[in-house]
């Protein structure tokens, strides 16, 4: 593993930090960012612009292109490209093959990269593996994609989303477990208590809003 920048396919001008390292089968452009920590497996290709944040780690052929950012714990799982447009923020998880998009209408002969279309991965959110997102959308904090997923709209934070295209069928809690109906909240006939039952942490569901209980104190 490649800890230098200016050594094997790392470029002079690349920004490594603390700890961070990069496998000598993999490309690092220079102008590239990494944080302390993270990894860069076989086979990725890191353009320059790209920022990456701390304690990441990249999977098998990821490619990350620029302008491309990145927080910091993010897993990107084999076979993921990040587009130019895509942002992911911290604690955000990637599957396997997974495909970001950054075009609504591509044509091979007309260029659109004028055209690029954001698309925003709020903390905490999970994607399964072969799952679309067309770009242009935002999946919000800690929203579970099930593999094979869809998505051609945002997606609110906690939403469980499946199928093509996508819809919610549930709702999942920070810890990964789909949120059980505890019943309505005390004192408001419009909002419902839901809780995780891995942690028992409960959290308050008004129409597409969900959020912990003490949030809302």
């Amino acid at each position: 593993m490649i800890a230098r920048p200016g050594e094997g396919h790392v470029g002079a001008g690349v920004t490594l930090g603390a700890g961070a390292l990069v496998h000598e089968s993999a490309y690092v452009d220079d102008g590239a960012s990494i944080g302390a920590g993270s990894r860069v497996w076989h086979f990725c290709h890191v353009n320059g612009g790209a920022v990456i944040g701390a304690r990441c780690s990249l999977g098998q052929n990821v490619v990350v292109m620029n302008g491309v950012t990145v927080g910091d714990n993010a897993r990107i799982q084999n076979n993921v490209s990040l587009y130019e447009g895509v942002e992911l923020e911290d604690d955000v998880f990637c599957g396997p093959s997974m495909v970001f998009t950054n075009v609504i209408n591509p044509r091979s002969s007309v260029s659109r990269k004028h055209e690029y279309q954001r698309t925003l991965v709020r903390r905490g959110a999970s994607i399964g593996a072969n799952a679309t997102i067309v770009c242009g959308v935002t999946i919000g904090r800690h929203a579970f994609i099930g593999a094979g997923a869809v998505v051609t709209r945002d997606v609110p934070d906690f939403a469980l989303m499946a199928g093509v295209p996508a819809r919610r069928i549930g709702w999942m809690s920070e810890a990964g477990h789909r949120l059980d109906v505890v019943g309505p909240h005390a004192g408001d006939a419009t909002a419902e208590e839901l809780r995780c039952p891995g942690t028992g942490r409960r959290y308050l569901r008004r129409g597409d809003m969900v959020t912990p209980v003490e949030e809302q104190q």
